[in-house]
């Protein structure tokens, strides 16, 4: 390809090669490749730099980044965007020292500092354990001719919401609403989440409230951090109540909620409250994956009299060509083999082994007992934990 007239390479080629050695743990390759974009005609310009050092340090391979930049910035004219990068990187491994050898450079290299610059330096310090000094910064921050922006704020709700200061983060709010600054919507998700942990829920709520009247838009996160309370605390009245002002609200519930909500109704007995909320999933728009069929199976196989119900929904879910997890598979299994259903089994296992999914098919010799005969398959830890 080097000597070859026949296609043209471009820089952007080699950001997609730093981005495949980098996801391959390969960042000397990434660096490699970086070294050799010459040899193709391609002078590298502090863009291509700024790709390389971006794609290496988002998957943690900081010292690497910094290393190599440290060789070679004497041959860039940098700018505030590539120190930000590196910033990020470090902070992203809760590293404050290095960011802050990076802003000082920085400002002595004379760089015009942006809000992006500040941002980044700022989280670093933040994500480091300074927050006090982040704070002093921000302060600081108007006088050198630079307006914090939406972002600013959001960094210190993210770091008070961790050090479970609850007081400093609706503080920041106050002060966002007074300079008509909106947090997005993952800002107010770390406090949603962080007011349910401290038994806050009612403050929640009218967080929740607060967000739509300001015209930000809730997610399902949003709604799931308040439902996960609900269902822990096993308020069923307030779980189901949530559930419809998510269609109230138009937002639409997804595999966590459902999964929350129907393993709580199944955990203490109310069945037909489960029943109703399983068919109006469909009407809903939501079509159940695996995790969902699992609560239910799980659920049921251990309540008293609901194994019958259990293999309903087993059917059901090789009917529709859903590949069950093999745990699912071993507890139903082991219920029948414990009641001498062996009957059950069979008529099972004979329909998994009708169906078009090689891996159904594979999963019949599992009922049978051939434990062997299929490779386990990852599942979500929150089907079994009950």
């Amino acid at each position: 390809m080097r000597e070859s007239k026949c296609c043209e390479i471009s820089p952007e080629l080699f950001w997609v090669i730093f981005r495949v050695y980098s996801r391959a743990n390969l960042p000397r390759d990434a660096i490699r490749a970086f070294n050799i974009m010459v040899e193709f005609g391609i002078k590298p310009t502090v863009h291509d730099l700024d790709q390389l050092l971006y794609t290496l340090c988002k998957r943690k391979h900081v010292k690497h980044a910094q290393e190599f930049f440290d060789k070679v910035k004497s041959g860039f004219e940098l700018g505030a965007k590539t120190y930000s990068i590196l910033m990020r990187g470090w902070g992203d491994i809760c590293d404050s020292d290095n960011a802050r050898k990076l802003f000082d450079e920085m400002t002595e290299r004379g760089c015009l500092l942006d809000v992006p610059a500040y941002n980044s330096y700022l989280e670093a310090l933040c994500k480091g354990g300074n927050v006090d000094e982040a704070y002093k910064i921000f302060r600081a921050m108007g006088s050198k001719g630079v307006e914090p922006d939406a972002g600013t704020y959001s960094i210190f709700i993210r770091a008070y919401c961790e050090a479970n200061d609850i007081h400093s983060v609706f503080s920041v709010l106050d002060r966002m609403k007074r300079y008509n600054l909106l947090p997005n919507v993952y800002s107010y998700n770390c406090v949603i989440k962080k007011l349910c942990k401290s038994e806050k829920v009612e403050e929640a709520y009218q967080l929740l409230d607060a967000m739509i009247e300001m015209g930000v838009k809730p997610d399902e996160w949003s709604y799931n951090a308040i439902q996960a309370y609900h269902c822990e605390h096993c308020e069923v009245n307030q779980s189901l109540r949530l559930l419809s002002k998510l269609e109230k609200d138009n937002c639409m519930p997804d595999r966590h909620t459902y999964n929350m909500v129907l393993k709580l109704l199944i955990r203490i007995g109310r069945f037909d409250r489960a029943t109703e909320v399983w068919e109006s999933m469909g009407k809903r728009g939501f079509y159940p994956s695996v995790s969902t069929y699992s609560v239910m199976i799980h659920g049921l196989c251990k309540k008293k009299h609901k194994l019958e119900e259990a293999c309903k929904y087993f059917e059901i879910m090789i009917d529709e060509g859903i590949p069950p997890y093999s745990s699912t598979v071993e507890m139903l299994r082991n219920r029948l083999l414990g009641l001498g259903l062996l009957d059950d089994i069979e008529i099972l296992a004979s329909k998994m082994e009708r169906s078009t999914s090689c891996s159904i098919q594979e999963f019949a010799k599992v009922l049978r007992g051939n434990k062997a005969s299929v490779r386990s398959r990852s599942e979500y830890t929150d089907i079994e934990s009950d």
